[in-house]
């Protein structure tokens, strides 16, 4: 099947709408009797059911490209040598652990500092010029934002989008176009910057902390790629925040707000709305979604001392989409989907652009056929993503392995992804899964029949998180839907704290020691959890220094909520994770009849390990 998407305006083209453009894009798998479509001039019913394969195909398409021209570039050794050049200089800029909430500079200071690195690199005026949409919050902020760029990508503008943390490489975090920027172009742009910068140093200036430069980096590309939107997601408050030199935005949104980071935005809710706040500008429009009443107070309070008109935005209804899926799972998305239309609404309507678009007047409450198709085309890697694993390719009487991946790590994101991972394994076999390869297996459905499905958690998160509460609140979210976890493996952390990696990177073989301690303590508070006891557990390490791996019928056994003998262990401490991998891999390899659904989650660092040894 052909379909047209993406359209795209180039520089000081004349804004036209969406359809009428004429870039295309061919799905890999074409389905019988389809006939090429431009949207926008074909029936509605028909656009509403082809759009469900949308998403998926689009996805395979751009990561197809990407890999190809990843391979491209990796062929040329300069090119990689400078790409891991630049990856080593990144890592100087490193200046604390992660996790590390030790006292910075306050909000003045750093902005400040901000200011002067625009000012070096000739940005300061330019980005005034940048059409910005600025979303905070606790949750949801970067689903937020993706869709936005997707909506207004759709509309047929040039689209920018700098989000954080990466996953697996450091180009995630800006997008141009709805594609991670390319090799070449973060190497032109990262170049340009670290030397500006690096020249002043000898003036007594210092180099900035790892996400201020990239901050100003992402400036830097969006003002050289000259995108007609920037949509810029708040790295940490708001306040504080670096991206909060963005003087005049045309809008500002404020996702759900819950209770993270209190270390450094305070132990109350309100603490943390103040921060959130910060991004308001003078009678600037801002959206939020609805809050709890100790948040809102504060959101608007601090709208009324600045005169900026703030609407509460409910939840998308699922019936203006016709049938149509969101590109990201799970019903918490609504929500941010729902603040993502009013804000490229809004956008649209401050620019001038919406009576452009839709010369038919479109009324106020209808989603446009382009805001769909951007809502439907949305992705967003580690949030509730959905990846089958390739070694169930290989044999058609092996068992089936697939990840189920959400970097969820506060207690209102787990409690979210409970939902969405029971909504998700609890047969409902439509529910559209991104395998690696781009495809479900022939007849996966039809064998799932004869096949046993366990459920497995894979855990870790960071210290300075409290497992005493995400765990509990993953298990109770769980259970209250019927989806009981029949084991849990806890696994060390693959990231390397003190250096930027990029997805080519060679991946630690994991051989040495590891403190395992902080794991172990995770296994505790899990057989509490499930048992309701505190367990004897083996903490014997084997002379190699490595833990020993569970056996493989260690999977097969009854989940510990049907009963078990007593001191029988639902948990395991794993050495590492490509050991852990590989392990699993195994397992289903070994017993044809078994189904494994791995949740993936406690940290967005884990998830994007376990893509990148997916990929691999």
């Amino acid at each position: 099947m052909l379909i047209y998407v993406n359209g795209l305006l180039k520089c000081g083209a004349p804004l036209v709408p969406f359809f009428s453009h004429k870039r295309e894009s061919f799905f890999n798998k074409t389905t019988p009797g389809s006939q090429s479509l431009a949207l926008g001039s074909r029936d509605r019913v028909y656009f509403n059911s082809s759009l469900r394969y949308a998403s998926k195909s689009i996805q395979v398409v751009e990561s197809s490209v990407t890999d190809m021209g990843a391979k491209e570039e990796k062929a040329d050794s300069a090119a990689l040598s400078s790409y891991d050049d630049a990856m080593d200089a990144l890592s100087t800029l490193i200046s604390r652990r992660r996790g590390d909430r030790s006292p910075t500079l306050g909000s003045r200071d750093k902005l400040e500092q901000v200011v002067s690195y625009l000012k070096i690199l000739g940005l300061e005026d330019k980005i005034k010029e940048l059409k910005v949409i600025h979303v905070a919050g606790t949750k949801g902020k970067g689903s937020t934002c993706v869709f936005c760029e997707a909506i207004l990508r759709n509309c047929g503008f040039r689209t920018g989008l700098f989000t954080s943390p990466h996953l697996m490489d450091v180009r995630e975090r800006f997008r141009i176009d709805g594609l991670d920027i390319s090799e070449e172009k973060f190497l032109q742009y990262f170049w340009e910057c670290w030397k500006l910068l690096k020249e002043k140093a000898v003036d007594g200036v210092t180099m900035p902390p790892l996400f201020q430069f990239l901050t100003v980096l992402a400036f830097k590309i969006f003002v050289c790629e000259k995108v007609d939107v920037a949509v810029i997601e708040v790295g940490l408050g708001g306040k504080l925040d670096s991206t909060n030199v963005i003087q005049k935005p045309v809008v500002c949104g404020i996702a759900s707000l819950g209770m993270d980071h209190m270390d450094i935005l305070g132990h109350t809710l309100a603490d943390i709305a103040y921060h959130k706040a910060g991004i308001f500008k003078p009678q600037i429009p801002a959206f939020t979604v609805p809050q709890l009443s100790e948040a809102m107070e504060v959101l608007e309070e601090t709208a009324n001392n600045l005169k900026v008109p703030l609407e509460v935005i409910a939840p998308l209804d699922l019936k203006k989409l016709d049938g149509i899926t969101l590109g990201l799972s799970g019903d918490h998305q609504l929500v941010n989907a729902g603040l993502a239309v009013s804000l490229s609404r809004c956008w649209l309507q401050r620019t001038g652009n919406w009576d452009k678009l839709f010369l038919n007047g479109s009324n106020e409450t209808d989603i446009p056929v382009a805001f769909c198709r951007g809502l439907a085309t949305a992705r967003l890697h580690g949030r509730a993503q959905v990846v089958h694993d390739l070694v169930s390719d290989q044999h058609d009487s092996s068992g089936d392995l697939i990840f189920y991946l959400d970097g969820a790590h506060s207690p209102e994101s787990m409690e979210a992804c409970g939902r969405w991972f029971s909504s998700a394994v609890r047969g409902n076999k439509s529910l559209s899964a991104t395998p690696v390869n781009g495809y479900k297996r022939n007849g996966e459905f039809g064998r799932d029949f004869n096949r046993v499905s366990k459920q497995i958690l894979l855990f870790n998160c960071m210290e300075v998180r409290d497992p005493q509460v995400l765990l509990p609140k993953l298990v109770t979210t769980c259970a209250s839907s019927g989806t009981h976890f029949s084991r849990a493996l806890f696994v060390p952390s693959m990231s390397t704290y003190n250096k930027v990696i990029s997805g080519a990177s060679a991946i630690p073989l994991d051989t040495r020691r590891k403190d395992l301690t902080w794991q172990f303590r995770l296994q505790k508070l899990w057989e509490r959890s499930v048992q309701g006891t505190d367990a004897v557990l083996d903490h014997t390490l084997n002379p190699d220094g490595i833990t020993s791996l569970p056996p493989h019928d260690f999977l097969c056994g009854d989940a510990p909520h049907c009963g078990g003998p007593a001191g029988t262990h639902s948990s395991a401490v794993m050495p590492s994770l490509p050991l852990t991998i590989n392990w699993l891999r195994d397992c289903v390899r070994r017993n044809p009849s078994l189904k494994l659904e791995v949740l993936v989650t406690g940290s967005l660092h884990l998830v994007g390990d376990v893509l990148r040894l997916l990929k691999r």
